[in-house]
């Protein structure tokens, strides 16, 4: 690091790095890979899109870590009859005849977009807009998010009826395809007795607004080796199967590979992931941890893929 003053901050955020987990750890029993990228993505200024079926607490789980950060948290269900206009929000005439802004539930520090694949594209390009550009339009004036912002959102993996998947260039906005898994049978016991009671977790405020932006433009400054970045946009580029650095399981096996945001994302997950580690500079192990996440939405499977049963985590671990 540059100085002692950024060495201290990396001690201080793997500090409030454990304490945040310990917050979430009151109300969210196990999936600690999942909390650790949902975490990784809020330092990274990412986005997270939750893979899951019904009933595995991603809701509890994002509005818990809202509390935790002390952000402002919204729910957006998503269904087929949602409109821009219900999430941006809209102008109305008020008493002095003037035209006036309503903000929708989209102004917020972190929005759960709750089964995202449900609404239409007209919808979706509004919230993707959002995350993109960090602001929105309406009645040709544009107006700011507040940062922190944050969106992630869910799909249900399981029933496609009705859905409206989400073009591979939107998914590609997201920096994390994070899958939620049941629990084990230990976890669901605990999950049973604590949500059956009266037992209720109070989450106490780990970090502020301030504090997060800090971080975030932290993880920035960490340097990183030309190896480390080589290596990043090797593996990136070996999922494209008319690169020159294609393996032989990528020409086999994928249509489409992931594009530079890829390698992007790589490098900060990995510098996320070794400044809350405690480390000044990420190194491939680094990268090796953020990789799957990252890659699982990027690539596209081919029909040999398909008919042959390959799992994308099997081409990625293959790569890697």
């Amino acid at each position: 690091m540059s100085n002692n003053d950024d060495v201290q901050a990396i001690k201080d955020l793997g500090d409030k790095y454990r304490i945040l987990k310990q917050e979430i750890g009151k109300v969210i029993v196990g999936q600690e890979k999942v909390v650790d990228l949902l975490i990784l993505s809020i330092f990274c200024k990412g986005h997270s899109l939750l893979v899951g079926v019904p009933g595995l607490a991603k809701t509890l789980l994002v509005n818990t870590t809202a509390k935790a950060l002390g952000l402002s948290f919204n729910r957006i269900q998503f269904t087929p009859d949602l409109m821009p206009s219900d999430i941006i929000g809209s102008e109305i005439l008020d008493e002095s005849r003037n035209f006036k802004f309503i903000k929708g539930p989209l102004f917020a520090n972190i929005i759960l977009a709750d089964e995202i694949n449900r609404t239409p594209p007209k919808t979706q390009s509004a919230l993707l807009e959002a995350m993109q550009e960090k602001s929105v339009t309406a009645a040709g004036n544009t107006y700011r998010m507040q940062e922190p912002f944050f969106v992630l959102a869910t799909q249900n993996p399981i029933e496609q009826e009705g859905t409206y998947p989400l073009p591979e260039a939107q998914l590609d906005r997201f920096m994390f395809n994070i899958e939620v898994g049941y629990p084990s049978f230990e976890e669901e016991l605990q999950i049973v007795k604590s949500t059956t009671g009266n037992f209720e977790g109070e989450i106490s405020k780990v970090l502020t607004s301030e504090e997060i932006i800090g971080f975030q433009q932290l993880i920035r400054k960490i340097p990183v080796s030309d190896t480390v970045y080589e290596y990043a946009v090797s593996l990136a580029s070996a999922t494209r199967p008319e690169s020159d650095r294609a393996k032989s399981i990528t020409k086999e096996y994928i249509a489409w590979g992931a594009g530079p945001r890829a390698s992007q994302y790589l490098i900060l997950g990995a510098k996320a992931h070794a400044a809350l580690r405690g480390k000044y500079s990420p190194d491939s192990e680094d990268v090796f941890a953020v990789a799957e996440p990252i890659l699982r939405h990027r690539i596209v499977k081919n029909y040999k893929a398909e008919a042959e049963g390959v799992k994308i985590e099997e081409i990625i671990k293959e790569l890697v």
